[in-house]
């Protein structure tokens, strides 16, 4: 199957500045643009620089230090800002100006007080003098998708004459469904002459949950670019996410005969680097590279996961950049999880210790919903009344001052006081590398899917 390449348009520094809370000076602006480059990503949206004389420098600096990919910058559909973009453009090897300008009747009317007629003669014009400037100009009907489609077709028509090289059709208020928006892409194609010759590009918001959905489904219809961002940042409900979007493509490869130049095994950096610069943490259940993307808690999880990762899990860990798998010790694991920490620890025990010690250990969770390893100790050193093998300085990633707990179970019985030994995570947990050795052939079907 040929695969068609589509380009990833990135505004993370733009349109996910946008988002409350996560404004960057131009020094984090730098930062993440490397981290961008290092992604693979084709084309970085850094900034509007009309906006601020920060995001004007912001800019200039990334299209001055980012060379490979393409510097864009955001201008309204008026002489000052382009003009504006260009000066902090011009020293990038490929400079691009994005001009946007409302086309929905509910934008004309009220925000912008316009006819219809000099939105039209408007977007000629700034896209003329933008490529006066900058051969690579790009052109944004906003809120195409609330657009009567008949004047929306007009207008993409005079930009396309007036030598816009990519066109692209926003679902500004995350209003469209995929079927929908698909429809408008195909009209598209089919009613403008020279269409073929430009980029169709998609942007979609998430309001109504639909932006990834939507992107697909526009890319399936001819749409070549895609505008995203990491972690699905940007104004109200976000963006479509970059990661899901590439990582849709790659692991849906027999459905989606497309493919990105995106190095995925970087997803997961880009997103801890944005997350440290913002200091806006990412949903835990985040598709891709939230903290639970790769955890398993429930036994019958685990269990499969233990013995093929594949049971559970659509693409590995490794392939987007996350360190490894987690088995996440809560009251839905089951025994074989339970042992192998219980192992980690450096404890070993027969099948019928092991019941008892599972047996506490989810009244224990059930309780307190999340174990730590003190707890754990705890709990095997009240319910132990054989001999334990004591922990072994190989013990992987094990605190000292947990090593030291459980050497105390091992010599005391006594539970006069609890052990105040702090895991180095919220929740106990258990890393797949280290325990592809135990697949045994036990079975935990206490916990259904």
């Amino acid at each position: 199957m040929e695969r068609v390449r589509i380009t990833v348009f990135d505004t993370t520094l733009r349109d996910g500045e946008q988002s409350p809370g996560c404004s960057m000076n131009v020094h984090e602006k730098l930062r993440m643009a490397h981290q961008l480059d290092r992604l693979g990503v084709d084309v970085i949206e850094a900034g509007f620089p009309i906006a601020s004389d920060g995001d004007f420098e912001a800019v200039q600096a990334v299209a001055a230090a980012v060379r490979r990919p393409t510097i864009a910058a955001l201008a309204r559909a008026c002489t000052p800002d382009i003009e504006r973009a260009w000066a902090a453009l011009k020293g990038a090897v490929r400079p691009r100006i994005h001009v946007f300008l409302a086309t929905s009747d509910i934008h004309l009317k009220y925000k912008l007080r316009i006819t219809r007629e000099q939105c039209l003669q408007q977007a000629r014009e700034s896209v003329a003098l933008a490529k006066s400037f900058c051969d690579d100009v790009e052109f944004s009907t906003e809120d195409a998708t609330r657009t009567d489609p008949d004047f929306l077709c007009e207008v993409v028509q005079a930009v396309v004459d007036a030598g816009a090289t990519t066109v692209n059709i926003p679902d500004t208020v995350g209003y469209t469904i995929p079927s929908e928006y698909a429809q408008t892409i195909r009209m598209l194609r089919e009613r403008v002459k020279g269409i073929e010759n430009v980029t169709i590009s998609v942007h979609c918001h998430d309001d109504l949950g639909m932006a990834v959905a939507n992107s697909l489904a526009a890319i399936e219809a001819g749409a070549r670019q895609v505008e995203c961002t990491i972690n699905g940042i940007g104004e109200r409900a976000g963006n479509a996410s970059l990661e899901e979007l590439v990582m849709a493509m790659r692991v849906r490869a027999d459905r989606y005969a497309f493919h990105t130049d995106v190095v995925s095994e970087q997803l997961y950096p880009a997103s801890h680097t944005l997350t440290e610069i913002t200091e806006v943490p990412v949903q835990p259940n985040k598709a891709i590279i939230g903290r639970n993307a790769f955890a398993h808690e429930a036994g019958i999880h685990q269990d499969g996961v233990l013995k093929n990762p594949l049971t559970y899990e659509i693409m590995t860990p490794h392939s987007v950049g996350v360190p490894d798998s987690r088995l996440v010790l809560g009251k839905h694991s089951g025994r074989h999880a339970l042992s192998l920490r219980c192992e980690q620890l450096g404890f070993r025990f027969e099948r019928r210790e092991l019941d008892e010690i599972y047996r506490r250990f989810v009244v224990l969770a059930d309780r307190i919903k999340h174990v730590e390893d003190h707890h754990l100790v705890e709990l095997i050193q009240e319910t132990t009344t054989t001999t334990v093998q004591m922990p072994t300085a190989s013990a992987q990633g094990i605190p000292v001052a947990v090593i030291a707990a459980a050497a105390a179970a091992n010599t005391s019985h006594t539970t006069d006081r609890a052990f105040t030994v702090q895991s180095t995570d919220a929740r106990l947990e258990v890393s797949l590398s280290s325990l592809s050795e135990h697949h045994g052939d036990q079975e935990d079907y206490l916990w259904g899917v």
